[in-house]
């Protein structure tokens, strides 16, 4: 009888050798003349644990981890193929704490199948929501989109269906869907482990988004950092297409189709939609002004359906099981789950997919264990190198778009960085002026030239060179930047900054009553300038 053997080919697995365990494990099987099948599957997000090996057995899939290619050979002696005990051994994978304790939804496959594999994925329920799509009509697919309450998980949280119904009745021609994988957030990788770990759900939504507005041409935006990922969608559009899943005929429907992959230069503001589109068109990755909007007048100047990896992923299940089953999961305007990724000086990262709502106590201690350096835990950063800096004091708050902000904040693409008490805030507050200073694309003042001066400022305040004076300087500058700039990358910039000073005045050498003026300005709303600008797609 063949043995299965998974290792994952997530490019953070083989990042920490899964390759060259995969070698290993052939040689093994070579040399002690054995019949195994070895198959690459996705990551299941448990990063502690990786390369995380799986071996199909009576009891189910077994976990052994982390594997090192020296692990191998005390691996086949122990009898692990018969998921046989070994130090290395973590029990039935769909039942370490770690993983059964979270809501998989959008991730329910990550780590399971081979990604691209067509029948691995069917087999584990794929395009069931497009075969409902074609059975519905248009307008009924976008009612269920839009009562399940999904918001965009890239950044803005627009409610997806709004945007979608905007595209269906805007009367121009022809129409298209857009795919925002330009992860370029620091700590975020969700869209990367679904591009890289479940391919084929990402080309579903896509697909099915397509039915709904009308379109006929789709494109990928992906960033070129992430060649894995390139070729694991370039195999399955492929697949997809031979097997009547894209092309000019999708499922005996009639209705077509069209998927390709542009790459990205590198650019972080391309995530910003605007900016995307002019380089998909073929200029330099410059935000336009806004209105109108792209639902209306989008790629080549035509209504188009943006959204990120993470929310196309995420529409199969809401198609296939309705609403209410989506709705069900969440609290308040914010449904469903949030793959929460979890990254920096933590015990245990990767990526935890839980209802909106959970606490920030939950994700940092519960999920990731503290630090792994093992010092308490002194800053949380939520929402990527835009987003605001919480203190050990807020880990009460909850991950929700509402509750998020009304703490100074973005809940953002769910990036979460850990830092322990050895993290200088003045030096990260720094950091995301000069981060905007480098990443911006020049076309408004504020961000182009707010950012190089709040750098400067910071400087100036760090070295006590006429600090109460500065900080009124920088707090006109950072109001110029969050009202003035024409996206996220100027407007939420100051975010970071402002809540190092609130939070960490000492860092800065200040006293928290030079602060003061700092309460006010951290707050947001959710539908304000800053969540309006919002890089979608982060």
């Amino acid at each position: 009888m063949t043995a299965v053997v998974y290792v994952p080919r997530d490019s953070s697995a083989v990042s920490l050798g899964a390759d060259a365990v995969t070698e290993a494990i052939r040689t093994e099987t070579a040399s002690r003349k054995l019949d195994v099948t070895i198959v690459r599957n996705g990551s299941r997000g448990m990063f502690s644990h990786e390369p995380m090996v799986e071996v199909a057995a009576a009891a189910g899939r077994i976990a052994y981890g982390p594997v090192a290619p020296a692990d191998v050979a005390s691996l086949f002696d122990s009898n692990f193929l018969d998921g046989r005990e070994h130090r290395l051994r973590l029990g039935v994978a769909g039942e370490i704490p770690w993983l059964k304790s979270q809501n998989r939804l959008t991730f329910a496959r990550a780590g399971v199948t081979d990604p691209v594999s067509l029948d691995d994925f069917i087999a584990h329920g794929g395009y069931r929501g497009l075969r409902r799509a074609i059975e519905l009509s248009a307008d009924a697919v976008i009612a269920e989109v839009t009562k399940s309450g999904l918001r965009g998980r890239g950044g803005a949280g627009f409610p997806t269906g709004v945007k979608w119904k905007i595209a269906l009745d805007a009367p121009a021609a022809p129409k298209y869907v857009v795919c925002n994988a330009d992860e370029g957030d620091s700590g975020a990788f969700s869209d990367r482990m679904i591009m890289e770990g479940d391919p084929f759900v990402l080309i579903e939504g896509m697909t099915i988004a397509a039915l709904a507005v009308g379109a006929t041409q789709g494109y990928i935006y992906l960033r070129s950092e992430y060649p894995h990922a390139r070729r694991a969608l370039s195999e399955t559009i492929a697949t997809a297409c031979s097997n009547g899943y894209l092309g000019a005929n999708i499922l005996g429907s009639g209705k077509s189709f069209e998927l390709e992959i542009r790459l990205g230069a590198g650019a972080y503001v391309c995530g910003e939609e605007t900016a995307m589109l002019e380089s998909i068109e073929g200029r330099r990755g410059m935000v336009r002004f806004k209105p109108p909007f792209p639902a209306l007048e989008g790629l080549f100047g035509k209504p188009t359906v943006i959204n990120n990896v993470v929310s196309f992923a995420t529409v199969p299940i809401i198609i296939e099981r309705g609403a209410e089953v989506f709705r069900s999961w969440g609290v308040g305007n914010s449904r469903g789950t949030m793959p929460f990724q979890l990254s920096g000086n933590a015990k245990r990262p990767g990526l935890i997919e839980a209802p909106m709502g959970v606490r920030l106590r939950e994700i940092v201690h519960d999920y990731g264990g503290g630090t792994a350096s093992g010092s308490p835990v002194r800053a949380v950063q939520v929402g990527g190198p835009l987003g605001a800096f919480f203190s050990e004091s807020m880990m009460d708050v909850e991950l929700d778009f509402e509750s998020v902000a009304a703490r100074g904040g973005v809940l953002g693409h769910g990036g979460i960085v850990v830092f322990d008490e050895t993290v200088d805030m003045a030096r990260m507050a720094r950091y995301a002026m000069e981060f905007c200073a480098i990443e911006s694309c020049g076309k408004c003042t504020p961000c182009r030239i707010g950012s190089i001066r709040g750098a400067e400022v910071i400087d100036d305040i760090i070295n006590r060179r006429r600090p109460r004076e500065n900080l009124e300087v920088l707090r006109d500058l950072c109001d110029t930047m969050k009202f003035g700039s024409l996206c996220a990358l100027g407007g939420l910039a100051p975010l970071p900054v402002l809540s190092a000073l609130k939070y960490f005045p000492g860092d800065f050498g200040l006293a928290p009553r030079d602060v003061d003026f700092i309460g006010a300005d951290l707050t947001i709303s959710t539908s304000g300038a800053a969540s309006t600008h919002a890089i979608a797609g982060r």
